[in-house]
């Protein structure tokens, strides 16, 4: 009977020994498309950006790495009488490489509280877009104000304040209350340059960020192609123009249209989509077509042209130094400070797959980690040099996360103290995937819990055994 505990003590011990090397580091860590997961292999990058102004226009340039260029997005290719759609906004990577590189930069003057500190992060609410728990389409379009009045099917950044509660991305204050806060300034800037939707045109899209993330007022740089009523494009190349009616699926695959190729559809190149020409399996066309805008939502514009050479992006934007639309936009001042985050997309992915910066301050002619030269004529000269941030991959984490008692820091950010000051971006970027996988890590803490106890038990009473038949013989 003895030497039967014994054995079954030996083997409660191999077996949990067992059962804890095989699961080891198991069920963790993985890109889940089900649950919006997808890591990107390099977690920081740099940015270098450059900033001037004369009396009327401002001037950012920046420059980044990446292995190729992405500049195609969203096509729509025919076969066997259907037109299928290539390249919407993927989960990570769009992995025929059909989704443009872009980059971002929110800007404030010092009226959005809490931005100055923690830049980005205060505008990840609850329930946002490719998060793992992101609000339902349903339960968004039936919001009254969302839903009902903006026709929103998806919830994107939005500031604390326009929340009775942030962590609730429901409690939207009352729409008095919301112009109140426009009108006092408490919004967010938005340039925002894509490689294929406003670049061959010359432009880069203008939004701002207050409620949700909206495009400014007027007209946009690009429209979709697609009448849903016919499941088929609205528009098609003019050959007369262009000398065909189509692009070839092949080159797109093959990467055999660049810069100085038509791979992109603008009005002034449009006709009618006509559904009684000959198509051909292959024949592709863009699902966006890019037009000239107006408004503030065409203030800014790309500065010679935005080219990708020798592994890196660069682009120069300008805009008015004052727009007039105070509404939408921040108005530079000289001698004035302001805040600005960056943002990057590349290697062809799209949503929340984009790297971030912490806060940066902008001078106007002022001391300050980037400052902006005031220079004669119409274009500067730009003998500065580079200002260099780290860009890092944020993942899932938002500002109802860091401002609650999960968050150990939480109490700091309470106490205004940036986050600059306590984290570098190297440290977020890992702290942003280990809240990817938060729920799987800590359920895994515990089965190594309770795999450890039964180690431990099962190695004792072993031992014990072990020993009083050893005393009895």
């Amino acid at each position: 009977m003895g030497m039967s505990r014994s054995g079954l003590a030996i083997g409660l011990f191999l077996i949990t020994l067992l059962l804890a090397w095989v699961f080891h580091g198991t069920g963790v860590v993985g890109n889940d498309a089900g649950r919006n997961i997808y890591i990107p292999q390099t977690l920081t990058i740099p940015l270098q950006v450059k900033a001037a102004y004369n009396g009327e226009k401002m001037f950012f340039r920046y420059r980044w790495p990446a292995k190729q260029p992405h500049i195609y997005h969203d096509m729509l290719r025919y076969q066997d009488g259907k037109w299928l759609r290539i390249g919407k906004s993927p989960i990570g990577r769009q992995p025929q490489g059909i989704y443009e590189d872009r980059v971002t930069m929110l800007v404030d003057d010092g009226r959005v509280p809490a931005f100055d500190k923690y830049g980005g992060y205060a505008t990840i609410g609850n329930g946002m877009r490719f998060f793992t728990d992101e609000a339902d389409a349903a339960a968004v379009k039936a919001h009254p104000y969302l839903g009902g009045k903006k026709g929103k099917s998806d919830v994107r950044k939005y500031l604390p304040a326009t929340r009775t509660d942030p962590a609730d991305w429901t409690s939207i204050v009352p729409e008095q209350e919301l112009g109140e806060l426009r009108e006092a300034g408490y919004f967010l800037d938005l340039w925002h340059w894509r490689a294929h939707r406003s670049n061959p045109i010359g432009k880069s899209d203008d939004q701002f960020v207050a409620e949700y993330r909206y495009g400014d007022e007027g007209q946009g740089v690009y429209t979709t192609n697609w009448d849903s009523a016919n499941n088929r494009p609205m528009w098609m190349f003019d050959p007369d123009k262009v000398g065909f009616a189509a692009l070839s699926w092949a080159d797109l695959e093959q990467k055999r249209l660049g810069f100085d190729d038509i791979y992109y559809l603008r009005k002034a190149e449009a006709i009618p989509f006509d559904p009684d020409h000959a198509w051909e399996d292959g024949d592709t066309l863009p699902r966006r077509m890019l037009r000239p805008g107006s408004g503030s939502h065409s203030d800014i514009s790309v500065s010679s042209q935005g080219r990708w050479r020798a592994g890196y992006w660069e682009v120069t934007l300008e805009r008015a130094l004052d727009t007039g639309h105070p509404l939408d936009d921040k108005a530079f001042v000289h001698k004035q400070l302001y805040w600005l985050a960056f943002a990057v997309h590349r290697n062809a992915s799209g949503g929340r797959w984009h790297y971030v910066s912490l806060p940066v301050t902008l001078g106007m002619e002022r001391d300050a980690p980037l400052r902006a030269a005031r220079f004669e004529g119409e274009q500067p000269g730009w003998q500065q040099d580079w200002f260099e941030v780290t860009l890092f991959y944020p993942g899932q984490v938002s500002w109802p996360l860091l401002t609650s008692h999960a968050h150990a820091g939480a109490e700091k950010i309470a106490q205004d103290v940036p986050v600059a000051s306590r984290h570098t971006p190297k440290q977020l970027a890992h702290y942003g995937v280990e809240m990817e996988f938060n729920a799987a890590i800590i359920t895994h803490w515990f089965w190594t819990l309770i795999a450890g106890m039964l180690l431990i038990t099962g190695f004792g009473f072993a031992l014990v055994r072990t020993l009083q038949a050893e005393t009895r013989r």
